[in-house]
């Protein structure tokens, strides 16, 4: 049974660490003591054992341990052994080029396909698409594939934002963006708000939160949904 929690991100304004996310976490670790976590995409350059304390502050609230993948010798094992992962935001070149050489990237697809529970947060949700292609992040690392997990059949642009009518900025905005991509790739992509969260259960998906999400496919217009099953079959 494939068990996915991926949201826009971890932080919402006005709140602390996966704070809006409570009540789901509660319902999807149910029964769960301990969350492996993947610290890789470092955000703003904090270390590991920064970011895994950051997470574990996240979890305290539900008693739940977060234990680092990083401090295990073996992590393709720890991976394998795991009851359920998180994988935080940061930087989705650096997260994805750090699976690839760790030679975590396969693994960690088949774990999710079989059924260990997945969590991503921002990067961490764009590794859960088809390629990590929609992210925002900047091209800090080369990563050896713009492949990833593969787990939903779409691609995610996490904190999607829509065009500000009184801005005085007139470049590129997030759906400029993302049509660029449809110029060569046909791959549905899924623009997920903040504060929003996609729960996924073996064939069912749902959209979390108070807000619509933004489809976008290939040669067609854009629109506002709340139903994510055409893109999900």
């Amino acid at each position: 049974m494939k068990r996915l929690l991926l949201a826009s991100t971890s932080t919402v304004y006005g709140g602390t660490y996966l704070s809006y996310l409570q009540e789901e976490l509660t319902d999807f670790f149910a029964g769960i003591d301990e969350i492996l976590f993947i610290p890789y995409a470092r955000p703003s350059g904090i270390t590991h054992d920064e970011y895994t304390a950051i997470a574990q502050q996240g979890f305290e609230k539900i008693q739940k341990r977060v234990v680092g993948l990083h401090t295990f010798a073996d992590p393709k094992a720890a991976l394998a052994q795991a009851k359920a992962i998180f994988t935080g935001g940061g930087n989705t070149f650096l997260l994805v080029t750090r699976l690839y050489e760790l030679g975590l990237m396969s693994i960690l697809r088949e774990v999710v396909a079989g059924g260990t529970p997945y969590m991503g947060t921002s990067a961490g949700s764009n590794i859960a698409g088809q390629t990590m292609q929609t992210t925002n992040d900047m091209p800090i690392i080369y990563p050896p594939s713009f492949q990833t997990l593969g787990a939903v059949p779409f691609n995610i642009n996490p904190h999607y934002l829509d065009p500000d009518p009184h801005s005085k900025h007139k470049g590129e905005t997030r759906e400029t963006r993302i049509k660029e991509f449809h110029k060569f790739n046909d791959i549905p992509v899924i623009g997920l708000r903040e504060g929003s969260w996609l729960r996924i259960t073996d064939d069912q998906i749902e959209l979390k939160g108070n807000l619509t999400a933004r489809v976008f496919l290939k040669e067609q217009p854009p629109y506002e949904t709340t139903d994510l099953s055409p893109v999900y079959p």
